[in-house]
């Protein structure tokens, strides 16, 4: 519990301050409209095995057991790379964080869905941490970034699509 309520804190913390400023390698964001039910959007976010039907980045992904605050899994890059990523926050149906450790820092990846008089938007932010976060940022960031709108794009499309055939 203590391990969780620091992993928010700095989760919330990083958040703030990165939506002070612009994007960058180090730390960034894209958001989407989308006329997909909330459920779609997260059942296709929390579908970790069909992770890689929409992150065009990943080859392979899976989880030990169910989608919770502290379940565990792998990743598998399209460089042939192995990760492995622990949720440390989720708010079920609305958000979730994943943190993957990297050498003397960490990755983390921020999901959520708000809602305003347009209807729903769906945001996925990226950030790094640590000692070392200028280094993975260098070496990653970049090529996040350009995937970033296209995978955004493909979750877009399976959750619309699931919404309509409902």
């Amino acid at each position: 519990m203590k391990l969780s309520l620091i992993a928010t804190l700095l989760i919330m913390s990083n958040t703030l301050l990165g939506q002070q400023k612009e994007p960058s390698n180090k730390h960034f964001w894209h958001s989407l409209p989308t006329t997909a039910d909330r459920n779609a959007v997260w059942q296709t976010w929390t579908d970790v095995p069909n992770w890689k039907t929409w992150d065009t980045g990943l080859q392979d992904a899976t989880i030990n057991g169910a989608f919770t605050l502290g379940a565990k899994g792998t990743i598998l890059s399209l460089e042939g790379r192995t990760s492995k990523f622990e949720v440390v926050a989720i708010d079920p149906g609305i958000s979730y964080t994943i943190k993957t450790r990297l050498p003397l820092g960490s990755l983390y990846v921020k999901r959520y869905m708000t809602d305003d008089e347009l209807g729903l938007t769906f945001t996925h932010e990226v950030w790094f941490a640590g000692l070392t976060k200028g280094i993975f940022a260098k070496a990653f960031g970049a090529n996040f970034r350009v995937l970033l709108p296209e995978v955004m794009q493909n979750v877009k499309r399976i959750a619309e699509a699931q919404t309509k055939e409902q």
